[in-house]
């Protein structure tokens, strides 16, 4: 074994520049193999209500087993927004924001979609102050990257409907 005290200074400087580029080419193999998947890499569909002077803007966000609804939310008296996601005709799930009440700022709805292939249509809307009020809709598709709408009123079927 060669001891430190025994070693040129020369050798021992390439000795650390050696392992200090071994570490960094370590780390560095590390962060380039395992690069995470970000929002980026799914497919989005854009939708804009607007409603008056209230509107929710954004986009749904395609995942592999949810889905998320991102947008600028504004609100002139009361006002809510909802989601909900389908895979093909079976119903998967639901969200909305609270109430919000002449108030603006970012607004997200995150919808499970725990089914092979994840989702296969989600439709925004929003209401007034009473939730079965429905304003204004979109529906979007995944196998498309679209959005329809506006429609008024809301999907014909929610939630929030009585069942029969």
């Amino acid at each position: 074994m060669v001891r430190l005290k025994d070693m040129t200074k020369a050798e021992s400087r390439t000795r650390k520049f050696g392992a200090v580029a071994a570490a960094l080419a370590s780390v560095a193999g590390t962060v380039f193999a395992a690069a995470p998947a970000t929002a980026a890499d799914y497919p989005t569909s854009a939708f804009s209500i607007e409603v008056g002077a209230s509107y929710y803007k954004g986009t749904v966000t395609w995942y592999n087993r949810a889905v998320g609804v991102d947008g600028a939310f504004k609100a002139v008296g009361e006002r809510r927004i909802y989601a909900q996601a389908w895979a093909g005709r079976t119903w998967l799930d639901w969200n909305s924001s609270s109430t919000w009440v002449d108030r603006s700022g970012p607004a997200s709805l995150l919808l499970d979609a725990d089914v092979a292939g994840g989702a296969t249509r989600v439709q925004v809307w929003m209401t007034s102050g009473d939730p079965y009020d429905g304003l204004e809709y979109f529906t979007c598709y995944r196998s498309k990257s679209v959005c329809s709408g506006p429609y008024v009123g809301k999907p014909p079927v929610t939630p929030l409907d009585p069942v029969d």
